[in-house]
């Protein structure tokens, strides 16, 4: 690895990494003890775009992890920021729960079936039929197809539950039209993140359990990248990429003392 310079700014993927199942993962409160106490910049990050910000920092809050709503960057912010910029005070067609909603309508924008600019579809854990039916017509119609995170499972207690990037397929399916996503490994949501904290790459760290998306967005972005073996990714999942991430570590509680 070519040498780098100091990292001053942290970025940390949330599932996985500072919690699992809702319990957090040992290490993780010190490792946020730390970035609070150094005065560094930093950003928890989520592709779930269900809940606000103020939502996730209330969750984190029960676990014991102090994290404040600041320092929280969600593909829902991530997609808002894009919508923002490619189309400001845009209409939306949008398929998911108060974190995207909430997030667009801080931008500005209008959420409305009758013609809208984009279909915005993110995380629910109740998507209908009927919604899907009407995004698909309006896809149709001409709206432009956006979605906030390409993950085709999520976590739960009883197993992988289906997720964006899989209800993403159905109504790429059905138009014959590609979104366009918005979070991870999307390394645009690096880089709105950083901007949101003053933060540059060539200083900045990304820390993830996966390598499909948190390393591949980091290395994209252009940052030093660590995965941690407390997710999906096992060692031997490592090689079977043809990128890798800075370092490999066994855990969160590994990176303490780097801050």
């Amino acid at each position: 690895m070519a040498e780098r310079k100091p990292i001053e700014s942290w970025l940390t993927d949330m599932d996985g990494v500072l919690i699992h199942e809702g319990v957090p993962i040992p290490g993780a409160a010190e490792f946020i003890k730390r970035l609070r106490d150094s005065g560094k910049p930093f950003l928890v990050l989520t592709n779930n775009s269900i809940y606000t910000p103020r939502d996730l920092q209330a969750r984190l809050a029960r676990m014991g992890l102090d994290v404040p709503v600041a320092n929280i960057w969600t593909s829902a912010l991530a997609t808002a920021k894009f919508l923002e910029d490619q189309r400001p005070n845009g209409t939306a067609y949008v398929i998911g729960e108060a974190g995207l909603t909430t997030a667009l309508h801080d931008i500005g924008y209008i959420l409305t079936d009758h013609e809208p600019d984009y279909v915005v579809l993110g995380e629910t854990r109740t998507y209908s039929f009927e919604a899907l039916t009407r995004a698909i017509r309006l896809i149709n119609g001409g709206a432009r197809f956006i979605c906030t995170n390409p993950d085709e499972t999520g976590p739960s207690t009883e197993g992988p539950l289906p997720a964006t990037g899989a209800v993403a397929a159905l109504i790429t399916k059905a138009t014959g039209k590609d979104p366009y996503f918005a979070g991870k490994p999307n390394p645009l949501m690096m880089r709105t993140g950083l901007n949101a904290i003053g933060a540059h790459s060539e200083t900045s760290a990304m820390i993830g359990d996966r390598m499909d998306t948190d390393v591949l967005a980091g290395l994209e972005a252009g940052m030093e990248t660590f995965l941690v073996l407390t997710g999906v990714t096992t060692p031997a999942d490592v090689d079977r990429h043809p990128f890798r991430p800075s370092k490999v570590v066994d855990s969160i509680a590994d990176l303490v003392d780097r801050v």
